[in-house]
This record gives structure tokens, sequence and C-alpha cells, in this order.
């Protein structure tokens, strides 16, 4: 997977299309990411014990990773990721600008 956890990624389609935010967590094995503030959905929380009642809260829910790209850091749009060698080591860059994630 070329996202990883940290990066700041774009929605590219369904209800929050444009919307961008920070990946919480990334899921490989089924290719989705939770991003922080995106895809909200409101899960009903049954009262634990006597005396707490229950309530709604509203949770992130993961994306496929198809649905997500990576945020160009000088430009601010969406990019694809490839990658580079510079001394030996393997390095992220951002196809649009060429800079580094």
């Amino acid at each position: 997977m070329k996202i990883k956890q940290g990066d700041i990624v774009i929605v590219n389609t369904g209800k929050d299309r444009g919307k961008s935010g920070t990946v919480l967590r990334v899921f490989p094995k089924m290719e989705r990411v939770l991003v922080d503030g995106v895809n909200i959905a409101k899960k009903h929380q049954r009262s634990g014990s006597r005396g707490q009642a229950g309530q709604i809260i509203e949770r992130p829910m993961p994306l496929h990773i198809s649905n997500v790209s990576i945020k160009d850091p000088k430009s601010g749009a969406p990019s694809r990721v490839g990658y580079t060698r510079t001394d030996g080591k393997k390095t992220r860059i951002a196809r649009k600008s060429g800079n580094s994630i």
C-alpha cells in the first residue's frame, strides 16, 4: 500500500468528496483506510451498566483505498504516489510536483 498512517489524503468519490483528513489507521488486508473526520457513521451504543444511559456516538468508518489519494505537499491537489532512490534509501514522492511526502 502506498498510503501510510499519518498521511494527509483527499477523498475522490462518495458523499465526502473533496474533503481531506489525516489517515488514522490502515487496513492492508481489507485495502481500506480510516481517515479522521471523513465517512462519519452514527453508532447506537447500549447502556453498559445500571444507571448509564445508552447513546448515539459518531465515529469514522473505513474507506476503500481507491477512493482516496495523497495530498500534494506543494499544490494541495490530489496526486499519485511514486518512489525514488536517494542515497540508497527508497523515498515516496508525489507524482504531481516531485516533492517528497
